[in-house]
């Protein structure tokens, strides 16, 4: 591990398939994506080499944070490879400090999503590059896991 890559590892007790979906169709995207207390009320997916994500996560006070990115390797059901940047509304790419953010966030970052199928359960494990060290690895790394664990929900509900 890098020092500027994150790594999670999560098994989800649900078909390699199904998860596989959670991350490319927007609309149940848009059910699990973002930390605890946070919508997406905005998400588009262009699942091809080359295509691109935007999407918004809004807090719970109302403040709306963008990304975007491109996809660099997908490989159904078991890899997607995909930049991650702060955007704009308009998908332009913007420097973390716009949303108040560390300004040493790379403006791309790298993001590399294997799943792996466990006698009927999914073993996920995300690699996220290009991240500043300490504080703001941190609050990624929560995120995310906020995040796993919505999406653990919205797959146990069905």
């Amino acid at each position: 591990m890098k020092d500027d890559e994150l790594v999670i590892v999560r098994t989800f007790d649900a078909p390699r398939d199904l998860v596989w979906k959670m991350w490319t169709e927007p609309e149940r995207a848009m059910r699990w994506w973002g930390p605890n207390g946070f919508t997406t009320p905005f998400f588009t997916i262009d699942l091809r080499v080359g295509g691109a994500y935007h999407n918004c996560m809004r807090s719970p006070e109302g403040k709306d944070y963008w990304s975007t990115g491109v996809y660099r390797e997908i490989v159904p059901p078991e890899k997607i490879v995909f930049t991650d940047s702060f955007a704009d509304e308009k998908g332009n790419v913007v420097a973390a400090t716009h949303y108040g953010m560390s300004a040493d966030f790379s403006r791309e970052m790298l993001v590399i999503l294997m799943l792996e199928d466990d006698d009927g359960r999914t073993k996920l494990t995300l690699r996220h590059a290009g991240l500043p060290p300490g504080k703001d690895t941190d609050d990624c790394r929560e995120g995310w896991n906020q995040s796993f664990d919505k999406l653990a929900e919205v797959l146990a509900s069905g």
